[in-house]
């Protein structure tokens, strides 16, 4: 790529990681940066349970996006595997964006993120760190000036850029910014690439976005999914020039028999639901005819038990 006086701009890749209180926009953010669904979006906060990659490729630079659960004071052992799982990835980026939605005041939960954040940035590396107001369409032109204000006042930032992530507004003037601070290099990732997560794990947060939708404020997030496999099924020579049959295994655990009850719902009514919803996604996803078979267990208080955690995938 050229610069207007003809000579050539240095090639730029790295990664950006964003980081922010529970339902702040992050994943909503990610997926409109990358042009794609690669991160589940909920209106519940804790949605995100791992860190997921998207991509973003340009001309001129290679964007890794790290998505993270929201950074919170934990009240859990996993509660506290999160923050140890955002606190990790922090120090491993390029540029870290910290999200506060419009429609929100500055809160407690803010100024704890922004204190760690300005010990990250003092540091060695000295990591930037660019302050993003999401949610910028859903408030006036004079509420978001004094919520813009207000995150000034809260720290010292690269920049402060409002967005929306659902309308469009700025997506591209943040991805500039956040490119401004990359290291110069050449592509990380092959060119046709999204997100680097296994299928398995985008799997599982599709189900697990389709079970928290659908029952609103009845289910807790006490909600761990696990793919159990995945595998092709063997077609017949007349079926060979369909589109390819996938059976994917899935188990749903909750915490309590009532919490099993909510999601399966009366007659099964409300699990079918969930694997007619997030069927559509995985057959996106996969490029494949699947047939989904969800399986809901009780998993007795699983977000405090070490060994639990563990087998879960946390």
């Amino acid at each position: 790529m050229n610069t207007h006086d003809g000579a050539p701009t240095e090639h730029k890749a790295g990664f950006a990681c964003f980081v922010g209180r529970p339902n702040a926009g992050k994943s909503t953010l990610t997926n409109a940066l990358v042009g794609q669904k690669v991160a589940i979006t909920s209106g519940r906060p804790q949605t995100t349970r791992h860190t997921i990659r998207g991509i973003v490729h340009r001309p001129d630079a290679q964007l890794i996006l790290v998505d993270t659960p929201g950074l919170h004071r934990p009240r859990t052992l996993l509660g506290e595997r999160l923050n140890d799982l955002v606190r990790d990835t922090l120090t491993e980026v390029d540029v870290i964006a910290f999200c506060l939605p419009a429609d929100q005041k500055v809160g407690p939960g803010d100024r704890f993120i922004a204190a760690q954040l300005a010990d990250l940035s003092r540091g060695r590396r000295g990591t930037p760190v660019v302050a993003v107001v999401t949610k910028s369409d859903l408030v006036d032109r004079e509420t978001l000036t004094k919520h813009l204000l207000a995150v000034d006042r809260l720290g010292e930032w690269a920049d402060i850029v409002p967005v929306s992530a659902t309308g469009g507004f700025q997506v591209g003037v943040l991805a500039d910014v956040l490119v401004g601070h990359l290291p110069p290099g050449p592509e990380l990732y092959p060119g046709g690439e999204l997100t680097d997560e296994p299928e398995a794990v985008m799997v599982a947060e599709l189900v697990r976005e389709a079970a928290l939708e659908g029952v609103r404020d009845e289910l807790p997030h006490s909600l761990a999914v696990v793919v159990d496999e995945i595998t092709p099924r063997e077609q017949d020579a007349g079926q060979k020039d369909r589109a390819p049959f996938l059976d994917v295994r899935v188990n749903l655990f909750v915490e309590r028999d009532s919490q099993k009850a909510i999601i399966i719902g009366r007659g099964g009514s409300r699990l079918r639901e969930v694997g007619t919803e997030a069927r559509r996604g995985i057959e996106a996803l996969l490029g494949a005819r699947v047939y989904l078979d969800l399986h809901v267990k009780v998993a007795k208080d699983w977000q405090r038990d070490p060994k639990q955690l563990r087998r879960l995938g946390f």
